[in-house]
C-alpha cells in the first residue's frame, strides 16, 4: 500500500515537472537565451585563454572562473524563470483548474520547483564543454572539479526554490520576482557591503613601541657593527578596522561558498592557483584578528645580529597557504543557511497555495 501510494506521488511529481519544462522549451525564447549563454560563456573562456597565458600555467583560473559566470548568470536568470511559477498561474486563472484534480498542493509546488532547478542546471550542462576545455589544460584537480560543479549545482537549486517559494507567497507576479531578484542581490552584494561597512565602522587601537638605531660604527671588512646608541622608546597608537568581527557575513555569500567548499590547490611557493583559492584565502585571512600591541625593537636587532644592519627581516610572514589552512571554512555555514532559506520558501508557499484556503489575502483570485 505504501509502495503504490508512493508510486501515485512519484507519478503525480513528475507530471507537473514534464508539464512546466514542456511550457518553457515550446517557445523560441528559451532556445534563444541558452544560445546566448553559450556565446558568452565561449567568448569568457577564449579571452582567458589568450589573457592569462592558460596555454602555459594551466586551466585552474579559466575552470573557476567559468563556474564562477555560470553561478552569475543563473542568478540572474533563474529569478526571472522561477519568480512567476505559481502566482503566475494564479493570475492565468489555470491554478485553481489544477487544484481540483488528484494533483495535491505538496505535488505542485515540488514540481514546480524540481522543473525550475532543471531548467537552471541546463546551464550549467551547456557549460561543461567550456569546463572540459579548462580541465584539458591542466591543474584542475578531481576533488575541485567535483566539489565546485557539485556546490553551483545546489546553490542554482536554492534560488530556484526562493523564487517559486515567493511565487506561492506573495500574489503579484512582478512583486515576487523583484523580491527574488533583491534577496538574490542580498546574498551576492549585500554581504560583502555589510562586511566592508560593519568592519570599518568597527575600530581598535593599536599601540606600537619603536626602538631604533641613532648612532652606530659599522665595518666594513667585517660587515659588523659596534658601538651601538639606542634611541629611547616612541609609541604610536592608530586605530585599525575590525574585519575579524564580521568574517561570517560572508560566508552566506554564494560565491564564498563555492569558493570556500572547493579544495585549495596551491604552486609550491604556497600561491593559490585558481580565483577559488585566492577568495577562499581573502575570507579566511579576514578571520585573523590585528595585533593590538606591537613592540618592535631594531637596537636589540643590530645589537644581537650585526650583519643585519638593523632592518627588520619579513620571512616569518605566513604564506597564502598557511593562512588558508590555519583558518576555519565557512562554506558549510553558508550553504546551511542558503537551504534553509529555500526549504523554508517552500514550506511557506506550500502553506499559502493548499486548499481548502480558510482566509485569502485582498485581491487575489480563486479561479
Amino acid at each position: 500500500m505504501t509502495r503504490a501510494r508512493s508510486g501515485e506521488y512519484l507519478t503525480g511529481l513528475w507530471l507537473i515537472v514534464t508539464l512546466e519544462l514542456r511550457q518553457r522549451v515550446r517557445g523560441v525564447a528559451w532556445y534563444v537565451l541558452l544560445g546566448i549563454f553559450i556565446v558568452l560563456v565561449g567568448a569568457v573562456t577564449a579571452l582567458l585563454w589568450f589573457s592569462t597565458s592558460a596555454w602555459m600555467t594551466g586551466g585552474g583560473g579559466v575552470f573557476s572562473t567559468i563556474v564562477f559566470f555560470v553561478l552569475l548568470l543563473g542568478t540572474l536568470v533563474s529569478p526571472a524563470l522561477s519568480g512567476n511559477a505559481v502566482n503566475g498561474e494564479r493570475d492565468a486563472g489555470t491554478l485553481a483548474t489544477t487544484q481540483v484534480t488528484l494533483i495535491s498542493t505538496g505535488q505542485l509546488i515540488l514540481g514546480k520547483f524540481l522543473a525550475a532547478w532543471i531548467t537552471a542546471l541546463a546551464f550549467l550542462a551547456a557549460a561543461v564543454p567550456f569546463l572540459v576545455f579548462a580541465v584539458i589544460l591542466g591543474q584542475v584537480s578531481a576533488a575541485t572539479i567535483a566539489v565546485s560543479v557539485l556546490v553551483l549545482a545546489v546553490e542554482l537549486g536554492v534560488i530556484a526554490a526562493i523564487g517559486v517559494g515567493l511565487s506561492g507567497i506573495l500574489i503579484r507576479p512582478l512583486f515576487s520576482i523583484v523580491v527574488t531578484y533583491l534577496i538574490v542581490a542580498a546574498l551576492s552584494i549585500g554581504t560583502l557591503i555589510s562586511f566592508a561597512l560593519l568592519g570599518t565602522a568597527t575600530k581598535s587601537e593599536v599601540t606600537t613601541v619603536t626602538r631604533s638605531v641613532d648612532a652606530t660604527q659599522f665595518d666594513s671588512q667585517t660587515d659588523e657593527q659596534s658601538d651601538v646608541v639606542c634611541s629611547a622608546p616612541h609609541t604610536n597608537r592608530y586605530d585599525v578596522p575590525r574585519f575579524d568581527y564580521y568574517w561570517w557575513i560572508l560566508a552566506a555569500n554564494p560565491y564564498v561558498v563555492v569558493a570556500d567548499a572547493s579544495p585549495g590547490a596551491f604552486d609550491e611557493r604556497g600561491n593559490a592557483q585558481d580565483l577559488f583559492g585566492w577568495i577562499a584565502i581573502g575570507v579566511r585571512g579576514a578571520q585573523t584578528p590585528p595585533e593590538l600591541h606591537q613592540e618592535i625593537d631594531y637596537c636589540t636587532m643590530a645589537t644581537t645580529d650585526p650583519g643585519r644592519d638593523g632592518m627588520m627581516s619579513f620571512g616569518d610572514n605566513p604564506t597564502p597557504r598557511e593562512i588558508y589552512d590555519r583558518a576555519l571554512p565557512s562554506w558549510f555555514v553558508g550553504l546551511g543557511i542558503h537551504l534553509v532559506l529555500g526549504a523554508g520558501a517552500l514550506f511557506w508557499a506550500w502553506r499559502r497555495t493548499d486548499t481548502p484556503a480558510r482566509t485569502l489575502p485582498t485581491g487575489s483570485r480563486i479561479a
